[in-house]
This record gives structure tokens, C-alpha cells and sequence, in this order.
């Protein structure tokens, strides 16, 4: 344990936030998400939401500020009448971090998992809300 790391951060995602450069994507998948089958490396937050994860993780960890949209949400399928409200957590949850209103990009569920197989790294948790999952690039500290 380090005074001013979240506890919810295990060393291995620390690590894995540290190695990660400007530009380099993270995915913070729901409990749904292929992603140890998706996961060039795979970090495993079991039993964890990803909004307490984000708001850990965010507190450490910039955006990319050279791209309009340095978040991603996986698209709703065309058709399919699901909600998504755990996306006004991620809103609230990175605009209190970055100061950014409106950060995310939406990509089609199929395009979400191409980019996801190019991720620096899949977190897979067990966050239960469907269209749950988020791509997160890097920034650079200044």
C-alpha cells in the first residue's frame, strides 16, 4: 500500500498504467466482455464496477488532450431497447477528473472489439449494467 493510491488499484494495474504511453487505449470491460479472449494483456478486477474503478483510475491517469474524444462507449446495437444510465457515471465521473464535458465517442459493438484486441490492456471486471464497457487513451503529464 502507498499513501495516495486508490486501494481498489492493484499493483498489477498500477503497472500497468505506468507502462502504458501517450495515445496507448485501456479497456475497462463489464463482466460480459470477451476479454481474456480480446486481451493482449489482461488485468483482472473481479467483484469490482467499473465507475469505482474509473474514478480510481482517472485520478492518476490523463486523457489524451490532442483528440477530441479520448473516451469510447461500445454503440447500443440498432434495435436493442437497452438504457445505458451507467454512462452518466462515466460523464460525471471523468468531467470531476478532466474537466471534460463530453468525452466519449460511440463505436459500433463489433468495431468496440477490434479496438479493444489493439488495447494496451483489457481490465476485466465484474461490472453487471450491459454497454458497460469504456476505452480510455492515454494523455500526456505535463
Amino acid at each position: 500500500m502507498l499513501n495516495g493510491i486508490p486501494k481498489i488499484l492493484s499493483p498489477e494495474l498500477l503497472k500497468i498504467l505506468m507502462e502504458m504511453g501517450h495515445s496507448d487505449e485501456i479497456v475497462l470491460a463489464d463482466g460480459n466482455f470477451p476479454a481474456v479472449s480480446h486481451a493482449q494483456r489482461l488485468v483482472r478486477c473481479d467483484g469490482h464496477g467499473v465507475p469505482e474503478l474509473l474514478d480510481a483510475i482517472m485520478q492518476l491517469f490523463p486523457l489524451d488532450q490532442y483528440v477530441e474524444k479520448p473516451a469510447a462507449l461500445m454503440q447500443v446495437v440498432p434495435g436493442d431497447p437497452a438504457e445505458t444510465p451507467i454512462w452518466g457515471e462515466y460523464k460525471a465521473i471523468i468531467s470531476q477528473h478532466s474537466g471534460l464535458e463530453e468525452p466519449f465517442e460511440e463505436v459500433e459493438r463489433f468495431a468496440f472489439y477490434e479496438r479493444a484486441k489493439k488495447a494496451y490492456a483489457i481490465v476485466a471486471t465484474g461490472e453487471s449494467a450491459i454497454y458497460a464497457n469504456l476505452i480510455l487513451k492515454k494523455g500526456v503529464i505535463k
